[in-house]
């Protein structure tokens, strides 16, 4: 079926928010759904294609002192999964994630909330938020529908922020996906705290097409439209794709829907590139 994308388009767009796991069988079959394929090269395109001019990969692997590799074009923040809040783990994987953000790739820490059983206020998390005021990096959290049917959604409502993000008013927080679909609760979140910011990943998986969409599921993407505007603070919000979830070009048009043409650049460029690229 032909998909009607239109014609017109931010200027230049960062990514907040993908993966990037070349030759993993998972997001392979991910990739090919969405109408792409998980390869460097594919994505080097796919982003020229977009006016994509840098990506941010969220940690998808363990945490190691040696330094992450990645093209000049992405950054990525370490990811602190459940392995490293085990009691026999944290001194070492604390250790790990201050060697990832003494790189200059490395700009922030991303925690899995839900997939990892533990509060967000445990005293396991509480060193990752003290590294990150160090650091002057942001904390990004998943937060909202979760990828697999083990992971516990008490653990990523977008709530549990709110404390938080009280509790260390110097640290930048990121509610990624913006807490979906809890958009009423991440909203107040947004509203009520200045150093909390969200990504716009994940909203969608797969293929879309926008006129075909906005006929099915119109109410989502009114609620979507309403939460977004009703946080009046088009400087929180950041585009990112969750790729290889979602096709790049059907994404952007899709979020461009959401948000007013006159705040495209700061949610397509500018935001991301202060909350990430401007940290430290």
């Amino acid at each position: 079926m032909e998909r009607h994308i239109p014609t017109e388009r931010p200027e230049r767009v960062i990514d907040a928010h993908l993966h990037f796991q070349p030759k993993n069988p998972h997001f392979d079959a991910i990739a090919r759904t969405a109408g792409h394929e998980n390869t460097a090269a594919h994505l080097e395109r796919a982003y020229l294609e977009n006016a994509v001019e840098h990506g941010v990969v969220m940690g998808n692997r363990e945490l190691v002192k040696a330094w992450r590799e990645y093209p000049p074009t992405l950054s990525f923040c370490a990811g602190v999964h459940q392995h490293a809040l085990e009691p026999e783990n944290r001194e070492a994987a604390l250790e790990a994630c201050e060697s990832q953000l003494s790189n200059p790739q490395c700009v922030g820490i991303k925690l899995y909330a839900g997939y990892c059983a533990v509060p967000l206020m445990d005293g396991a998390y509480i060193p990752y938020y003290e590294l990150a005021e160090r650091y002057g990096k942001p904390v990004a959290v998943h937060m909202g529908v979760t990828a697999s049917p083990r992971a516990l959604l008490k653990y990523c409502h977008p709530l549990l922020i709110d404390e938080a993000a009280t509790r260390f008013p110097r640290v930048r927080f990121v509610m990624c996906h913006f807490g979906n679909p809890w958009l009423m609760d991440a909203a107040a979140v947004l509203e009520k705290n200045d150093n909390v910011a969200a990504d716009l990943s994940g909203l969608l998986s797969g293929r879309v097409d926008l006129d075909e969409y906005r006929v099915r599921l119109g109410g989502y993407m009114d609620q979507l439209r309403t939460w977004v505007a009703y946080v009046e603070r088009y400087d929180a919000f950041m585009f990112g794709t969750d790729w290889p979830l979602v096709n790049l070009s059907e994404y952007i048009a899709f979020i461009c829907e959401l948000v007013p043409r006159e705040h495209w650049d700061d949610v397509f460029y500018g935001n991301a590139r202060r909350v990430y690229l401007s940290a430290g």
